[in-house]
């Protein structure tokens, strides 16, 4: 019958862990460096001030959260930008070999 069933999974296998793209950890990986760096640096006397040193690594850590239907959350963001700034009026080419030209 030659009928292949593809897993719907078959690109976890590319992932770290499953889940991550390299990029992910080394964004995460940055987020939290930032933020022990700036442990090392910042007094920590007030609320603000923990809640700024903790932010790189919870916006980081918050774009790669996974969701469904897309791989995270900043490649939701990375298509809703390129929906925004892209052409949204297409050119109809139709399903024509020729491109509406007759054969002759």
């Amino acid at each position: 019958m030659n009928n292949y069933l593809i897993p719907a999974n078959t690109k976890r296998g590319n992932l770290i862990l499953g889940i991550f793209r390299p990029f992910d950890l080394i964004l995460f990986s940055i987020g939290v460096i930032t933020t022990l760096i700036m442990l090392l640096i910042m007094p920590m006397s007030t609320t603000w001030q923990v809640i700024i040193v903790i932010l790189p690594a919870a916006i980081c850590g918050f774009l790669i959260i996974p969701i469904p239907n897309y791989h995270n959350v900043l490649t939701v963001i990375m298509e809703c930008y390129s929906f925004l700034t892209n052409r949204r009026k297409y050119k109809w080419k139709g399903w024509c070999y020729n491109d509406g030209q007759e054969n002759k």
